[in-house]
This record gives C-alpha cells, structure tokens and sequence, in this order.
C-alpha cells in the first residue's frame, strides 16, 4: 500500500510496493519513448507499431469525452500526424502564426526532449534501485535534485495519459469519471482513470515536501534536470 511522500531531512521519501514500482518504471519508459530525440523528426506511430498507451487505455474509444472542441494546443496547424501528447508536452510558441510555431519548434524542442528524458529516466531508475535501509524495503528515498526532477516526470506522464483519455478540462475528468464508475473494476479503462488518479495523488504529495530555493550540492544524483 503506497504510503505518500514525506521530508528526512535533505531527502524525501515515499513508501512504494514492488509493483507501484514496476508500473511507475513503465510509464516513465513508454513516456520515454513519446520523447525522446529523434534525429528523423516528430514521433509518430509507424505502419503496424502500436501505440506504447494501448495497453494501458485499451477500449477507450467508447469513453471519448471529445465535445468536439478544438484543442487549443492543437490549434497551430504545425502538423496534423504528429502526436498530439507531442503537443501537450510542448505546447506551440506562437498558436496564431504557425511559421513562428514551427521556427519555435525547431530551436527549443530539441533540448526540451532531452531534458524530459532526463527527468524520465531520474524517476525509472530511482523506483528501480533498491532500498538503502534493508529494513524498510519499500522506501523510495529522492535527494532533492531527484525530486524535482521525478516531479516533472510525473507531470509529463501525467499529461501523456490525459491526452490518452481525453482529459483536457475538469469537465471531461467529470464525464469520464460517471462513465467508469459503471464499469467493472477489472475494466482497463476502470485501471487507466485509477492509474491516473494514483500518479495525481503522488505527484501532489512529492511537490508539497519540496522546498524554495535551489537544490543544495548541485543537482542530485543522476542530474535530472526540469
């Protein structure tokens, strides 16, 4: 049962089974593969690969919750194959000029991706390692560079599986939410909302341990950076 994250001293903490590890470890590598650079252009699904989310949001296309509102991050008109939890993930620069999107793109995207890998690969390896107390196996211990950069990890995956699920406004969570609650608990779309909820609990509680102010000794051990 996974207990939230709390301050020890410089560090902070959280209580996580073997399996809240194992899932965590996996959403920051299938998110991992939605951003990493790519030296060929946008990422995008390629004929017979499957998306790394339907596992996760398998049947979702009966619970859309599209109102059929423009999204606005979508709005640019940069390019319509691309991914749109791309988008999410780096809105566009300029929405209302998409030549000025596109240049915008081009100049930040690059070291953005490589920083949210970063920030991916800080939280896959620190849910992975084992505990420094043997005594308390289910320990999660961050140093402060970590922990900022395993809170910016949990909100990218986060808005990666919003995108997934359609959730771009407290309405649709609202929708979505009377929708699953008449679905059986072994439903994956039922998994999916639960999994949501469970990273939103987690990351709220990693970002109210932090303190103001840069982190002391640089930035941590692995050099996560948001």
């Amino acid at each position: 049962m996974a207990r939230a994250f709390q301050r020890r001293g410089e560090d902070v903490v959280a209580w996580l089974d073997a399996d809240e590890r194992e899932v965590l470890a996996q959403l920051a590598e299938q998110v991992l593969d939605v951003v990493s650079p790519q030296d060929d252009g946008p990422v995008t699904a390629g004929e017979g690969e499957v998306d790394p989310f339907d596992a996760i949001v398998a049947g979702l296309g009966t619970l859309s919750t599209d109102t059929g509102t423009p999204d606005p991050e979508r709005s640019a008109g940069l390019d319509e194959e691309r991914d749109p939890a791309l988008d999410r993930l780096f809105p566009a620069g300029h929405r209302g000029d998409p030549e000025e999107a596109r240049e915008f793109r081009r100049l930040t995207e690059g070291g953005l991706r490589q920083r949210k890998a970063g920030n991916l690969r800080t939280l896959a390896q620190a849910v992975l390692r084992p505990s420094a107390d043997p005594g308390d196996p289910e320990a999660v211990v961050l140093d402060r560079g970590e922990a900022v950069a395993v809170l910016v990890a949990l909100t990218d995956i986060r808005l990666v599986m919003g995108e997934r699920l359609g959730l771009r406004t407290d309405d649709d969570a609202d929708r979505l939410e009377r929708v699953v609650a008449d679905l059986d608990d072994e439903d994956p779309a039922a998994f999916a909302l639960m999994l949501y909820d469970f990273l939103t609990w987690l990351q709220e509680s990693l970002g109210r341990t932090l303190p103001a102010g840069p982190p002391r000794g640089g930035a941590g051990r692995t050099g996560g950076a948001a």
